[in-house]
């Protein structure tokens, strides 16, 4: 089955859309201004070692000194106790380091000397010398079978050691080789960069998404990888030649005048992506709502009207249903708790099958998830673990107008409001008279339909009340002035 992976490329942010057999099914965002450090390696100096805390201060070269803590240097940690710092560093001295959180306000970078890189299936600890597995793979005879995958690979000169990445659920001996192959290549890569390199200084910065692209998304179906910058394209080969030659050969130059995302209706698809409703090819839809704690994806059958009985087309609905719902989570990134409803089916066959669709069109996603059946009520729960943030977290903010809640309250409440302020006003303060300053459809509906409702306040609290426009406002936003 082919897959495509598109990438865009311009001065703030790079996009990337996978497109597999003609549809997208994934969109990954990075933003030039919101990159972190974290991953991060650099050749520090150390500029102050505070033994009352334990910690160090290390020049890094940025505008703030990072920080390092006694737990987080390998050379300190025994089969006891830490040694204390002071034994370990002194004021000066050069020491290579890794950002295991972004800097935040005032404080530096928090550093750590356990130096860790990953591959797509890997990651590998220099300092190391045993085999650990994630804990997310939970069968113990797939954990097994892995090790000994890895285990033959290495062979028996490996110095270094790995942790198995969730993502190497069942990989296979040539995928983990290509994994060690990389690995060690960017190992001597950063130690002939650190040996040859003036602290302070970068010496290893953590992939871009682009190149990401090409340890992480690149995999067997992908049969070309095409970038519309040209400078991206000739340092991704670069990369691509040097560390993951597998798929050198598939990355190429979309030079057309026409936008690239424009062509395969990626823009389109980003657009749909953002909205609450995706319809469905039968006249079904879904209607999809995301919050804090969880997201819901309702089924609806919408115009459909299909088949024998109508226990049929609620059934066709829902298996389409669930092929959509696993190309949406996907691309829009959803995480934590989600809850499916489908619609009701009476026949215990039928939710097994749509169960079993869902599923089989879930098997493609690359983040870890689980299933359960459906509920009492029934529901589908699942959860899907969060990697990034959601494609609407990334490119939305909540709307000043509704704060988030995505609904706003009619110009008549905001009249009622109003006229049960000044009423209150009125009891407290001696105004000479009170002014309204509102939105245009408030206004509008105090000078016709509620005008009575205006004149009888006036005349019950003998002062004058006049009507003043504010363009700026909302229709919920409003101030009561007492001249």
């Amino acid at each position: 089955m082919s897959e495509e992976i598109l990438i865009n490329v311009t001065p703030q942010e790079t996009r990337v859309a996978v497109v597999h057999l003609g549809a997208v099914q994934e969109l990954h965002i990075e933003r030039i201004s919101l990159r972190g450090l974290v991953g991060n390696i650099y050749l520090g100096k150390v500029s102050r070692v505070l033994p009352g805390m334990q910690s160090a201060f290390v020049d890094i070269g940025l505008d703030r000194a990072a920080f390092l803590h006694v737990g987080d240097i390998v050379e300190a940690r025994g089969n006891s106790s830490p040694r204390p710092i002071e034994k370990v560093l002194h004021e000066g001295q050069g020491i290579l380091v890794q950002v295991i959180k972004d800097p935040i306000s005032a404080k530096g970078a928090r550093l750590s000397t356990q130096i860790s890189m990953a591959g797509r299936c890997l990651v590998y600890l220099p300092q190391e010398t045993r085999i650990g597995i994630s804990q997310k793979i939970g069968d113990e005879a797939e954990r097994e079978l892995l090790r000994e995958r890895l285990t033959r690979v290495l062979g028996e000169d490996e110095q270094g050691g790995f942790i198995i990445r969730t993502q190497a659920h069942m990989a296979d001996e040539a995928e983990l080789a290509a994994d060690v192959e990389y690995l060690h290549a960017l190992r001597d890569a950063i130690r002939a960069r650190s040996e040859n390199t003036s602290a302070p200084a970068l010496i290893y910065q953590e992939l871009d998404l682009a190149h990401r692209v090409l340890r992480d998304f690149a995999n067997v179906e992908t049969t070309r990888i095409l970038v519309d910058s040209r400078e991206t394209w000739q340092r991704m080969k670069s990369f691509a030649e040097e560390f993951t030659r597998n798929v050198a050969d598939k990355v190429s130059h979309y030079a057309a005048e026409r936008p690239l995302f424009e062509l395969y209706g990626v823009e389109e698809e980003i657009e749909k992506a953002l909205g609450r409703r995706v319809d469905l090819k039968s006249g079904g839809y879904l209607i999809v709502d995301q919050t804090e704690a969880l997201t819901t994806v309702d089924v609806n059958t919408g115009g459909f009207v299909s088949g024998r009985t109508f226990d049929d087309t609620i059934f066709k609905t829902n298996l389409e249903a669930a092929q959509a719902i696993a190309r949406q989570l996907r691309l829009r990134n959803l995480g934590g708790i989600i809850i499916l409803d489908f619609i009701d089916m009476d026949s215990a066959e039928h939710k097994e099958a749509v169960l079993a669709e869902l599923t089989k069109a879930l098997a493609r996603d690359r983040t870890r998830m689980t299933i359960n059946g459906f509920t009492s009520l029934g529901l589908v729960e699942m959860t899907r673990k969060r990697t990034r943030e959601s494609l609407t977290r990334v490119l939305c903010e909540p709307c000043p107008t509704c704060q988030g809640r995505g609904q706003i309250k009619t110009a008549q409440t905001i009249c009622y409001e109003i006229l049960r302020g000044i009423m209150r006003e009125a009891r407290q303060f001696n105004a000479r008279e009170f002014r309204i300053l509102a939105g245009q459809e408030v206004i509008d509906l105090f000078l016709d339909e509620e005008s009575q409702s205006l004149a009888q306040l006036s005349d019950f609290i003998g002062k004058p009340i006049s009507l003043q426009v504010e363009s700026v406002f909302s229709q919920e936003q409003y101030d009561i002035i007492l001249l």
